[in-house]
């Protein structure tokens, strides 16, 4: 009973799972040859293209922090959504990056000059699929992005799961155990060697 169990739980993970694995066998698949897909695309990812600029007047509450200063800001501009900010040291502007999946966007808020720069970051296969390996994490307020860390949450655990019933399954068959062991071994010899060496 309980080796069936395991044997349906594999295969229903492994079906479950498969776009994430997709989407982390693609992304780090660029990532790792990143070299040869800047040859493949002509070029390194793109740069943020000036989208527009306008003077800005900014009221802020006292004492507000980037992250308020920046939902204020992306509000006032109809770009509200997942998003970072940092005050730059140099002159105090306020960068905000805001996280798109189709079209991320960096928007710069200069006190000084009263002006404000919107700038797009053009569409790429590769900085997207770098961007959804990257995207993690619950310091986001917004439902969407917590039910994405979820997804990670449940795709880490449904992998340590995946693992151990395929091991289970291995163990139940006696013909494939040495066979089997030599695999484990030498998984584990070359992992320990990079861990090592690297």
């Amino acid at each position: 009973m309980l080796s069936k169990f395991l044997r349906r739980t594999h295969l229903y993970l492994a079906l479950f799972l498969m776009p994430w694995i997709l989407m982390y066998a693609a992304s780090t698949f660029v990532m790792n040859h990143r070299v040869q897909f800047q040859s493949l695309y002509g070029g390194p990812l793109p740069v943020p293209v000036l989208e527009r600029e306008q003077t800005y007047d900014a009221v802020f509450p006292d004492g507000a922090d980037a992250k308020v200063m920046a939902a204020q800001v992306l509000a006032s501009l109809d770009l509200e959504g997942t998003f970072n900010a940092t005050k730059r040291a140099r002159d105090g502007a306020l960068v905000i990056n805001r996280m798109d999946p189709i079209t991320p966007r960096r928007i710069t808020y200069e006190p000084a000059n009263r002006k404000i720069t919107i700038e797009r970051i053009p569409w790429d296969t590769r900085a997207y699929l770098e961007r959804m390996h990257r995207r993690r994490g619950y310091q986001y307020d917004r439902p969407l992005e917590d039910a994405w860390a979820v997804s990670v949450d449940f795709f880490i655990v449904a992998v340590i799961l995946w693992v151990a019933s395929g091991i289970w399954m291995w163990w139940e068959m006696k013909s494939a155990r040495r066979w089997g062991a030599l695999a484990v071994a030498g998984g584990i010899a070359l992992f320990g060697v990079f861990l090592v060496a690297i």
